[in-house]
């Protein structure tokens, strides 16, 4: 019990410093300096108005100085973070693989949220990632190489998709996510991925023909790791 409160606080930490990322990466600023400040009317955000969710409760969502509203996406990074922290936990444990695993799912979060506002995401965020995937298990030669098949799958799809539809279908962000997920899941469980995504999306591409992917594909890759067995299960009776 101890540890998992502890694991959600620190993931509440953590995720307070992801919207510093969010915010300031696509910017092209600092993530380290200056300290964090109000954007509307530029007063310093105190530490006491900085604790994870707790403020922006107390503060009622609004900037303690100027009144304006605090964006929902800060408490709800921070609580997301906190979750994926403890989902991680459940599933693997702790040890060195786990701290791989919670900065890349964290990473990917901060990509998926960039993505929603800018229909875009930073390379360094996004070769980061792809180079935490594969350390997420010891087994790095294996994890590489099913990284760049599926990234290579990925790039063709591209390419195919494109084609077909005579307009740009994927972004090059999509293809390093793909390469991630084969790093992460391996080719088998990547392809199941890919399927889940799709379905997750589809509602949501009906409405809005313009969206961004990267977060169908972040959510379809987190499902399948946390229950790759089961899915695994599925995948063998349906072909079995």
């Amino acid at each position: 019990m101890f540890e998992i409160v502890f694991i959600s606080l620190f993931g509440l930490v953590f995720g307070s410093f992801l919207n510093v990322v969010i915010y300031r990466v696509p910017l092209e600023q600092s993530v380290v300096t200056p300290r964090s400040s109000c954007p509307n009317c530029g007063n310093l955000i105190k530490w006491y108005q900085n604790i994870p969710i707790v403020s922006y409760i107390a503060l009622k969502g609004k900037c303690a100085n100027c009144g304006i509203k605090i964006p929902i996406q800060y408490p709800l990074v921070e609580f997301m973070t906190a979750m994926l922290f403890v989902a991680i936990y459940f599933k693997n444990g702790i040890d060195l693989n786990y701290i791989f695993l919670v900065l890349l799912f964290s990473l990917l979060l901060a990509l998926s949220m960039i993505d929603l506002k800018y229909l875009a995401v930073p390379d360094s965020i996004n070769l980061l990632a792809f180079l935490v995937s594969i350390f997420v298990t010891q087994n790095y030669l294996e994890n590489i190489t099913n990284a760049l098949i599926m990234a290579g799958f990925f790039t063709m799809l591209r390419f195919y998709v494109s084609f077909a539809l005579k307009k740009e279908a994927m972004g090059e962000g999509d293809i390093t996510i793909g390469g991630i997920m084969g790093a992460v899941l391996g080719v088998e469980l990547s392809f199941a991925a890919l399927f889940i995504s799709a379905l997750i999306a589809l509602p949501f591409s009906v409405i809005n023909k313009q969206i961004p992917y990267i977060p169908f594909l972040t959510s379809a890759l987190l499902i399948t790791y946390l229950f790759d067995e089961t899915i695994l299960n599925i995948i063998n009776k349906i072909y079995g």
